[in-house]
């Protein structure tokens, strides 16, 4: 008997998968993109891969003790603090609510690029510390990790990365010179939108002209918030000879979190692995408490609102409209929203500090979420399939918003401009016209038909990349050429001057003959 037992042991041992556990270095951007990089964790730890995560001492979200993570704390200011990050917002809500001209749109701008180039630069001296620091990146090099998961919107990890010589994987969707595509593959400006612009990939003539100003513009911001931060500090750590977005177009695998049911049709590259909607996930009971209020609907069913961490609460007289729009409505609404309660707030109105936002579209009852435009927050409506009243606010929710609307899935509002009459009959639309929740399932059903989840797809590129030491198969040499290079205008300017030499050679034999046989001509009449 007890022989059979160690057989029986024996086999149940075999028959189970082998965990190579590897060594995985961390280095996070704060705030909302936590909250998906802490997903990619979760699931790295539960495979039995250690995770060390590198944080600065002032993180709002990334806390220093966790189950999942080891944490080095750096003594920096290059977290995001909520307060201030809170106020900025509000400051900017009220600055587009004064008007709308071109001095004022100037502004708005110059005040965020202000904004950027301060959190770069805090990034960098984090960074800068870190270097000089010799204790600490004696430590990280004996620690001998497998590679380094990083979110290159901020520079931090893809700079220790490559200081480190560990193999690179970005958790991605914007780098510090924007959108994630722009910065590895072919993005021709006829028919792949700039972020901001508000087009689709089908662009009349003078829609082009505004996609190529943008770009433009764009190039100016680069210019002031990401060129006078990463330049000379590269320079002076890597070589005179290396421009920094070298070092993020060199990384192994690129974990795009998007994908073709929320972009628009476009060039790609082999090592970018979409992965949209990895953090979705289905929803789990409501509380008690909670279930009931949704339950008590009835057939009209539950209307969710929130507009993210960063707005907690609206000027009064917008949630006081809001308010009233809802009260008007015979369905339940459950509202996250830390603001003055609205004097307007109807009986059929829950409001609440915190909600259980995937739990609640996740619900059958959930007739629409009113949004502020967040990617993980638009992901998670498109996977359970609830249509979209926005309000975005600012960074790329207007441009996810407007990439719903072209699909049919969402009725957008300015939120300078909302209140009670525009806002009701938004909802209205939204919920009564079938449409809206028609084409919302079947981009559901897109995004979810794929042959693996979303999250075990993401896993298998980084433990690839663990394996193998790297993924260099998959790079393009291409960010190693210069722009001549890349767009070939020194093989045109070639052969443009071989046309020309033979061009002129041509002419001058010409002449030579031309002169020769006039002469003999002009003998002979002699």
């Amino acid at each position: 008997m007890y022989r059979l037992t160690l057989v029986a042991l024996a086999v149940l041992l075999g028959c189970l998968p082998l965990v190579n556990g590897g060594k995985v270095l961390v280095y996070p951007l704060d705030g909302s993109h936590w909250i998906n990089m802490k997903v990619l964790i979760e699931k790295l730890h539960s495979r039995g891969h250690e995770i060390t995560v590198v944080r600065p001492s002032d993180s709002w979200y990334i806390k220093p003790e966790s189950p999942y993570y080891k944490s080095i704390t750096i003594n920096s200011t290059a977290g995001f603090d909520e307060d201030r990050f809170g106020s900025f917002v509000i400051t900017l809500l009220n600055m587009r609510r004064k008007g709308a001209s071109i001095w004022s749109r100037l502004f708005l701008e110059y005040e965020l690029m202000v904004q950027f180039r301060q959190m770069n630069y805090e990034a960098i001296q984090m960074v800068e510390e870190m270097f000089e620091n010799t204790k600490l990146m004696q430590s990280l090099h004996d620690a001998k990790y497998d590679l380094l998961l990083t979110d290159p919107a901020i520079g931090g990890g893809v700079l220790l990365g490559h200081r480190l010589g560990l193999p690179l994987v970005f958790n991605v969707r914007w780098t510090i010179q924007g959108e994630g595509h722009q910065a590895i593959a072919p993005s021709p400006l006829s028919y792949i939108p700039i972020p901001g612009t508000e087009l689709t990939d089908k662009m009349t003539f003078l829609q082009r002209v505004k996609n190529f100003l943008f770009y433009l513009f764009t190039c100016f911001q680069i210019w002031y918030v990401t060129d006078s931060n990463y330049k000379s500090f590269v320079h002076r750590y890597f070589g005179s000879d290396v421009h920094y977005m070298e070092l993020f177009q060199s990384a192994d695998i690129w974990l795009m979190r998007n994908d073709f049911t929320l972009e628009f049709p476009r060039p790609t590259m082999p090592n970018v692995v979409y992965m949209s909607g990895f953090q979705c996930k289905p929803s789990k009971p409501l509380s008690k408490e909670l279930d009931d209020f949704v339950q008590s609907s009835g057939e009209h069913g539950v209307i969710v609102m929130t507009l993210g961490t960063l707005v907690a609460k609206l000027p009064e007289d917008i949630s006081e409209d809001i308010a009233a729009a809802f009260a008007q409505l015979p369905q339940k609404v459950i509202w996250r929203h830390k603001g003055k309660r609205p004097s307007a707030l109807g009986n059929n109105t829950l409001v609440l500090d915190w909600l259980p936002q995937n739990d609640l579209l996740g619900h059958p009852k959930t007739r629409v979420f009113v949004a502020h435009g967040g990617t993980n927050g638009i992901q998670e409506a498109v996977y359970h399939g609830v249509p979209l009243v926005g309000l975005p606010l600012m960074f790329d929710q207007p441009d996810n918003f407007f990439r719903m609307e072209a699909r049919g899935v969402a009725k957008v509002l300015d939120i300078t401009t909302v209140n009670k009459e525009n806002f009701l009959k938004a909802l209205k639309e939204v919920l009564y016209e079938p449409t809206y929740r028609e084409k919302m399932k079947a981009l559901s059903n897109l995004q979810r038909d794929q042959p693996m989840k979303p999250l075990d797809l993401a896993m298998f590129w980084i433990e690839f990349v663990m394996r193998h030491k790297g993924a260099p198969h998959l790079r393009t040499e291409s960010y190693k050429m210069s722009t001549i290079q890349y767009y070939s205008i020194d093989v045109v300017a070639f052969l443009l001057a071989v046309i020309l030499l033979v061009f002129t050679v041509f002419i001058s034999v010409v002449k030579v003959v031309w002169g020769r046989v006039f002469s003999k001509s002009k003998v002979k009449k002699a």
